[in-house]
């Protein structure tokens, strides 16, 4: 079995989705395997992966109006070490997920035709992300 691992680092301006894709197929590529296996970690508390539609940014949006009001950043929380949207940003990432996988078929990524993977920034101000991609096959 192959392995390969590349770390990236993903800029944030604000909170939002980041579509980031073209660079895992970028990764898969480069890493040459054919039939395997892609692990995406995602190594914050405040930030979050999802496999979302990449076709009609209305879902985005509504995904993050849901989230709003499911986690409100006016609620009275303890943690507050780094501001008044930390505590509910943690919340936020145990709700959704700090990793994934998708299955690898003829080199490409074996997502569905309406799908996009993200990163789910749920801090106000930018950060530096760093994503772990492990592909083995």
């Amino acid at each position: 079995m192959t392995h390969y691992q590349k770390l990236l680092k993903i800029s944030t301006t604000a909170k939002s989705f980041y579509n980031i894709t073209a660079k895992i197929e970028a990764a898969v590529t480069e890493s040459g395997i054919e039939t395997g296996l892609c692990t995406l970690f995602l190594r914050h508390t405040s930030a979050s992966l999802v496999i979302q539609e990449n076709a009609d940014p209305d879902v985005l949006v509504d995904l993050a109006n849901f989230m709003a009001k499911l986690v409100p950043e006016s609620g009275k929380y303890i943690h507050d070490a780094e501001g008044p949207d930390d505590m509910p940003a943690h919340i936020r990432t145990a709700l959704t997920h700090t990793s994934e996988n998708i299955p690898i078929n003829r080199g490409h990524l074996v997502l569905g035709t309406w799908q996009g993977i993200y990163i789910w920034e749920h801090r106000q101000h930018s950060h530096l992300r760093e994503l772990v991609i492990h592909i083995s096959g």
